[in-house]
């Protein structure tokens, strides 16, 4: 009984020290929404969850190389050999550059290689 007035304390104090996740703003879901409209997730991949043909954009917008406006926006206005153009407008690319600023913030794509057993399980 005391074990667990202990730790119900314990877990009571530190329980709201964890960061919270910060909500979408209007235009984050705007970029959602045309993620989901144009149809993204049967390509790319976020929180390694979707299609295989592009590369996964979870952690785009923080790579120093790859993660800046422009970059971002030369894909999806002129797109690639393997990814059509999509005919955004400038309002659109904006709202899927915060949205993938949004999710980049939120977790990780790719687990660290020390923390995945041979098999492919995860290590706890």
């Amino acid at each position: 009984m005391v074990l667990f007035f202990i730790y119900s304390s314990f877990v009571y104090i530190y329980s709201g020290s964890e960061k919270q996740p910060v909500s979408p703003s209007a235009t984050v879901i705007a970029g959602w929404q045309i993620w989901q409209q144009k149809n993204c997730h049967t390509c790319h991949q976020l929180y390694g969850l979707g299609g295989y043909m592009g590369p996964d954009l979870t952690n785009i917008a923080s790579d120093a190389n790859k993660g800046t406006d422009a970059y971002l926006k030369t894909f999806m206005k002129y797109g690639t050999a393997n990814m059509p153009n999509l005919h955004l407008t400038e309002t659109e690319m904006d709202a899927l550059v915060s949205f993938l600023r949004w999710v980049d913030k939120s977790g990780k794509s790719q687990v660290a290689k020390e923390s995945v057993h041979w098999t492919g399980t995860y290590i706890f």
